[in-house]
């Protein structure tokens, strides 16, 4: 099992970036999919998910109506659109599937909002 995480970068608050998860060596489509973040001192934090049909999605308060997961099973890829960002959206983004009772997360991008 692999999850590799892309698209992070700096960007100035109220602008956008979208993140992507690029998934491999288990049945994507069979799983849900979740987005984490960790700030620097805080704990990581659920960000989003999505059902593995992709018919359901889960957002934390704080990205409600700012943030839109999304998955393609065609390519076993789930993307995590951010706009309107915000200083405290800066954090490590991970990519984590639960596969058995076991957490599989990627190596994390990172996303600073800063003017």
């Amino acid at each position: 099992v692999q999850v590799v995480e892309s698209g992070g970068g700096l960007v100035q608050p109220g602008g956008s970036l979208r993140l992507s998860c690029a998934a491999s060596g288990f049945t994507f489509s069979s799983y849900r999919m979740c987005w984490y973040r960790q700030a620097p001192g805080k704990e990581r934090e659920l960000v989003a998910r999505i059902t593995g049909s992709g018919d359901s999605t889960y957002y934390a308060d704080s990205v409600k109506g700012r943030f839109t997961i999304s998955r393609d099973n065609t390519k076993n890829t789930v993307n995590l659109q951010m706009n309107s960002l915000k200083p405290e959206d800066t954090a490590v983004y991970y990519c984590s599937v639960l596969i058995n009772g076991h957490a599989y997360w990627g190596q994390g991008t990172q996303v600073t909002v800063s003017s």
